[in-house]
């Protein structure tokens, strides 16, 4: 192997993931992984982060002097001008994490920080959905609604680091109270607990339950239900992507891009739901971007957080 190579280190709530990354974005080798315990404290944490930068090398047989940079993507909210996970809500206790800080002073690489959801989207802008593209946008379906805007391949952060939040966007003013502690978020209509809690009202309203909607389920539950024709669930998914596709039609107003990729878990319920959130995006949006701007799928799966965070840490090299 030659070249040049980073590693990318994505940060989950439930499992941390790290591979090698080549310069022309591919895996060296497959990632390994830990699970993260957020319970046994955030020292626990960012001591298994830096073993997994060393299993990362060793999986693809190439040593830490061969690695030009590393990149790091946490949940967040996140200070990136310091590097640091601030009180992620899935990660509690950690609080106040130098994580950036922590990595470089241990290999002496130069280490770019990122929030999750934003490395994604430039990992799906350099090699996946939006390759070859200068305006991309992505959001990422799941237990929380993440989002990234890349523009001529750069990363929109803002002015305070908070840019590209697209699960909170409006989208009820005054509407369900969202985990971020703020009402009406588009998180708080269609991410997967939301999707569960509207089923669970649209079945009350319904009348009783059929056996299959007695107990627990879950928001994949729901959506193959609409796909085997249950009526509720049916109307459930229907909203879900008619809300999607407002916040696409959002995003079209003020972002103008080329393409719109929806990643995460939900985001593999298939292409029935995908082609209802072009309707509702073309029926929400100004003709031309309606027309222009394709919406499609994620390509990168599971690996989009590393690849991103690579290609934070190749820019970090290259600026």
């Amino acid at each position: 192997m030659s070249g040049r190579y980073f590693i990318g280190l994505d940060i989950g709530g439930t499992t941390m993931k790290s591979a090698v990354v080549t310069d022309a974005g591919r895996l060296a080798s497959q990632p390994v992984s830990r699970p993260t315990e957020p319970s046994r404290g955030p020292a626990h944490g960012v001591a298994m982060m830096l073993e997994l930068v060393r299993e990362a090398t060793t999986a693809c047989g190439i040593s830490l002097e061969s690695v030009a940079a590393i990149g790091v993507a946490t949940p967040g909210p996140v200070d990136l001008v310091r590097g640091v996970m601030l009180n992620p809500p899935n990660l509690k206790p950690w609080r106040d994490v130098p994580v950036r800080e922590a990595i470089a002073a241990e290999f002496s690489k130069p280490t770019a920080f990122q929030n999750d959801a934003n490395a994604a989207a430039l990992g799906e802008s350099w090699v996946g959905a939006g390759r070859g593209r200068r305006s991309f946008v992505l959001f990422t379906l799941g237990t929380g609604i993440g989002g990234g805007i890349v523009l001529d391949g750069r990363l929109l952060e803002g002015a305070h680091g908070h840019g590209g939040e697209l699960g909170h966007v409006k989208i009820v003013p005054d509407g369900r109270l969202c985990a971020c502690g703020r009402r009406g978020c588009l998180e708080a209509y269609v991410n997967a607990g939301a999707v569960v809690a509207r089923m669970r009202e649209a079945l009350a309203d319904a009348g009783p339950p059929g056996e299959r909607w007695r107990g627990e389920f879950t928001a994949e539950q729901v959506f193959a239900a609409a796909e085997a024709g249950d009526a509720t669930a049916a109307g459930v998914i229907a909203d879900t992507a008619r809300l999607l596709g407002v916040a696409a039609a959002n995003v079209m107003h003020v972002v103008d891009p080329e393409v719109i990729a929806f990643g995460g878990g939900m985001a593999a319920a298939g292409s029935r739901f995908l082609d209802a959130i072009r309707r509702a995006a073309r029926e929400n949006a100004f003709a031309v971007p309606a027309e222009r701007c394709e919406i499609r799928a994620a390509e990168l799966g599971t690996t989009a957080g590393i690849i991103g965070a690579a290609a934070c840490a190749r820019q970090l090299i290259a600026s």
